[in-house]
């Protein structure tokens, strides 16, 4: 999963991080020589996106309308 780079050595450099995680670096931080992080460049499939946004707006008119009424505002926050 990349390089091992120090919490200390990432805070240090943090704007140098970001601009090698842009061009396509990943890195795994570390504290006290233990992984708590990965940072990685973000995925960009804008395909993946619209599909996922088809499928969900496809989902949703398909869904039947269910007529409930009016309520008040006292009804919503019955406990």
């Amino acid at each position: 999963m990349g390089k091992m780079i120090s919490a200390v050595e990432a805070n240090r450099h943090f704007s140098e991080l970001l601009r090698s995680v842009r061009e396509g670096e990943g890195y795994t931080v570390t504290a006290h020589g233990k992984p708590v992080a990965h940072i990685t460049p973000v995925r960009r499939e804008a395909h993946f996106a619209e599909q996922a946004r088809q499928a969900l707006l496809t989902r949703l008119e398909s869904e039947p309308v269910t007529v409930i009424g009016r309520w008040t505002r006292d009804e919503l926050y019955q406990e």
